[in-house]
């Protein structure tokens, strides 16, 4: 199990060269294991900024909250 916290939100970059937005929903099962839901939202971005932005306006991000691959 990894001691890295799993953040809630996750930037990447697709094929063509866009920029994806997935939200994770963390839960804990009861040994404290991690159950990770991850939605891939329809929207594209040009610019991973603007898939930020589009976060805190929709699923009030806050800063800390992204990770990006």
């Amino acid at each position: 199990m990894s001691r890295e916290p799993i953040r809630p939100f996750l930037i990447a970059k697709d094929e063509s060269g866009q920029f994806r937005l997935t939200v994770r929903d963390i839960r804990y099962n009861s040994q404290g294991y991690p159950i990770v839901t991850a939605r891939l939202q329809d929207e594209s971005f040009k610019t991973a900024a603007a898939a930020r932005a589009h976060a805190k306006d929709h699923f009030s991000a806050e800063p800390g909250q992204f990770a990006s691959k």
